[in-house]
């Protein structure tokens, strides 16, 4: 792409919200020029060990991006989900609430789909290529300035661009949010997310299971093949002796919180441990800039949303880009762009308000909120009425006014 030409949207971060946003907007709009830039080099994304709970809404964006029968293969559905309340040491964990996979879409679809972040990346890049969607790799935003009909970024490397509006995708400590004077509100669990892969001797059938462990969740998510994905939250000082212990004392902590239902356990991915916060960013726009995803909300993963969260982001601004280019208006302009704002902040700070109170109630071993957090969920578990209710909530579908893409409709 020549230096002079101006872009229309140039999107800072190449993971999974910056390359669906770009592929959104090209695909609704081809004569739209799009451009994203990244700081990491181009293999970095290969080594992702994550996988992420997709739910019906996501996975509706992904069709309608003609990225899903290319991930589909590799996608395990979840077809049950079982919730423990217990300690480390119990020689029983009572199960307190169980939900059935089934969605509540005619199409026979589950709930949600366990995939692999790597499959993700994989699928959007190459249907970025295929709609020439520029993608420059080891390439950071060193700084911008906006005008008023575009704005100048400057890139590493003394490279320049024009550009009408400027997407930051660089996820929880963005750079271009602080660049941009907006502020956050911040909180520090004290905890981190150890994420690995294991294999196991028996089949998981679908079953993902979150026990409830004073220190935090422990999740086993269910991958393709007899593997599972954890997600396992500890005290962040615990959390890192574990990942930098050897691999005996790592396996003998994982079987204590895992079990041996599944048999023999075996780490198969290495194993990193993130911080976990809640992160909401005040204004979510500014003129000629955006945020999104993990930029502009970090959440706790006790509810699997957040990759979710960034996806339902990605369907609203990319609806209001288009849309705004299509009637002639200014997609920079913050007249435009309070549109996407008005129609993610409050989804994301209820989210955010929600996975905070659960984790608060969960995260710890004090008895009277274990007996009113296990009577609560034994309710739930008596109620078909309130669980249905629950799962429509998880797909995203649920309610009016949703993007188009999130109920599978083209832009």
């Amino acid at each position: 792409m020549p230096e002079a030409q101006m872009l229309d949207v140039l999107v800072a971060g190449g993971g999974y919200v910056g390359l669906s946003l770009a592929v959104a907007v090209k695909k609704a709009a081809p004569h739209l020029a799009v451009e994203v830039v990244d700081a990491a080099p181009d293999h970095a994304w290969r080594k992702d060990e994550r996988a992420f709970a997709i739910v019906a809404a996501a996975r509706n964006l992904l069709d309608v991006l003609g990225i899903w029968n290319e991930i589909e293969p590799e996608a395990e559905p979840i077809r049950r989900m079982v919730i423990t309340d217990s300690r480390t040491a119990d020689p029983v964990r009572p199960v307190f609430l169980t939900f059935e996979g089934a969605g509540s879409g005619d199409d026979g679809q589950p709930f949600a789909h366990m995939v692999p972040n790597r499959a993700i990346t994989a699928g959007l890049l190459k249907q970025a290529e295929a709609l020439g969607v520029s993608i420059r790799w080891s390439t950071s935003v060193e700084g911008f300035a906006t005008g008023q009909h575009s704005t100048t970024v400057s890139l590493s490397g003394g490279t320049e661009r024009q550009t009408r509006l400027l997407v930051a995708c660089d996820g929880v400590r963005s750079k271009l949010r602080d660049m941009a004077g907006i502020k956050t509100v911040r909180f520090d669990y004290g905890q981190s997310g150890i994420v690995t892969t294991v294999q196991h001797e028996r089949p998981h059938e679908g079953t993902a299971e979150e026990h409830f462990l004073p220190a935090g969740p422990f999740a086993t998510l269910p991958l393709t093949g007899n593997r599972s994905s954890l997600v396992w939250t500890e005290r962040t000082e615990d959390a890192r002796r574990l990942v930098e212990s050897d691999d005996l004392v790592f396996e003998e902590e994982l079987e204590r919180r895992f079990g041996h239902k599944l048999g023999a356990l075996k780490v198969v991915d290495g194993r990193r441990a993130f911080p976990l916060g809640l992160t909401l960013a005040r204004a979510f726009v500014a003129p000629r800039f955006a945020l999104a995803g993990d930029a502009a909300h970090g959440i706790h993963p006790i509810s699997g949303q957040g990759l979710n969260l960034g996806f339902k982001d990605v369907a609203a601004l990319a609806e209001t880009i288009v849309e705004a280019d299509r009637l002639g208006l200014d997609i920079g302009a913050v007249s435009v762009l309070e549109r996407y704002e008005t129609w993610r902040r409050f989804d994301t700070v209820r989210m955010g308000m929600t996975t905070d109170v659960l984790n608060r109630l969960f995260s710890n071993d004090m008895t009277p909120l274990r007996v009113l957090r296990d009577v609560g969920l034994g309710v739930v578990d008596r109620l078909p009425g309130l669980k249905s209710f629950f799962i429509r909530q998880a797909e995203g579908t649920t309610g009016n006014g949703h993007p188009r893409m999130l109920v599978g409709q083209r832009i």
